[in-house]
This record gives structure tokens, sequence and C-alpha cells, in this order.
């Protein structure tokens, strides 16, 4: 499969193309970074977030897809990835080497579209709290498609992994369907 066939599916399970997904990081001036408050606006985004994820007691099998690690540590790792995403210092890397390989990543919790839904519920309710964003339509709406179509990308790639593909996630139950 293609990557312009990854990107097509994903459009249509997402409802975002891949280009509306790419707003968030190429077309708004200031950037998303500046916007946020810089790396500090991420780790609030990544706690609110999170804080979402940890108190879903309505949703355990929900939950149970973070089991691998403690909220702080999670909070840490999306804030670095975000924060590389978005034009900072190249956090992740520091912390889990070259390659982001966000699919690889998360392809051993068997991820699929419920929990896709249910993660961008708690994402654009983080979104919609943040201070920083409050007032700032543009960047919550190309944050949205940035997180909708990302979220739905991990389902559709993580099809087509390979064993040699996956990295992170290992130690999940791997009969869990998420």
């Amino acid at each position: 499969m293609s990557k312009y066939d990854l990107q097509d599916r994903t459009a249509a399970l997402s409802g975002v193309t891949h280009a509306q997904s790419l707003l968030a990081t190429t077309s708004l001036t200031p950037t998303l970074l500046e916007r946020i408050g810089g790396s500090s606006g991420f780790i609030t985004l990544s706690t609110l977030f999170y804080n979402r994820v940890f108190n879903d007691k309505a949703n355990p099998w929900f939950l149970g897809i973070f089991a691998t690690s403690t909220k702080d540590e999670a909070i840490d790792n999306q804030f670095r990835f975000l924060v590389q995403t978005f034009g900072g210092e190249e956090l992740y890397r520091q912390k889990k080497g070259k390659y982001t390989r966000l699919v690889g990543r998360h392809a051993n919790y068997q991820i699929q579209i419920a929990a896709a839904e249910r993660w961008v519920v708690h994402m654009e309710g983080a979104i919609d709290e943040h201070e920083a964003l409050v007032d700032d339509e543009e960047a919550r709406e190309c944050l949205k498609l940035y997180f909708r179509y990302t979220a739905f990308y991990i389902v559709v790639a993580s099809e087509f992994m390979r064993d040699d593909q996956l990295s992170g996630g290992t130690q999940m139950d791997g009969g869990r369907v998420w």
C-alpha cells in the first residue's frame, strides 16, 4: 500500500484530509508553538489530555491502553513529541532516538476506531480547556484537524506494520483489541 493509499483511507475514516492535517504545522503565523506559549504550553496540553484520560472511569478499556506507563511518563512522552512536531527542540528524539515512529510505537496496542474516537474526544477537550487557545479559534481548529487525522492514521497504518517495524509497547497484552 502506498503512502497515498494510507492517506486516502485515513481521510475516509477521520473526515480530515492529509493536507488539512498539515495546517497546524505549516500555515499558522505566528506558529502554533508560539501561540500555545512555547514548550510550557505543550506541557499544559499534555497534562490536560492525560488528566482526562486517567479520569475516564466510564471507559476502563480505554485507560487500559495506557497501562504500560505512568501518567507522568505519558505526559512527558507526548509533550516531547508535540514540541518536536511543532517546531521546537528535538526533545522526543533526545529521549527515544532518531525516529519518532509514531505508528510503530502504537502498533502493539492494536488500536481500533473506537479507541481513536475516544482519544480524539479527550484531546479536543484538552484543546478547548487550554487557556492559551481559548480565544484562538484558528489554532484550536488546526490542532483538532491534526490530531483527528493522526489518531486515525495510527489505526490505518497499524494494519500494515511488520513485526520488525514495531517499537515500544511490547509488554502490552497482545490479545486485547482497543
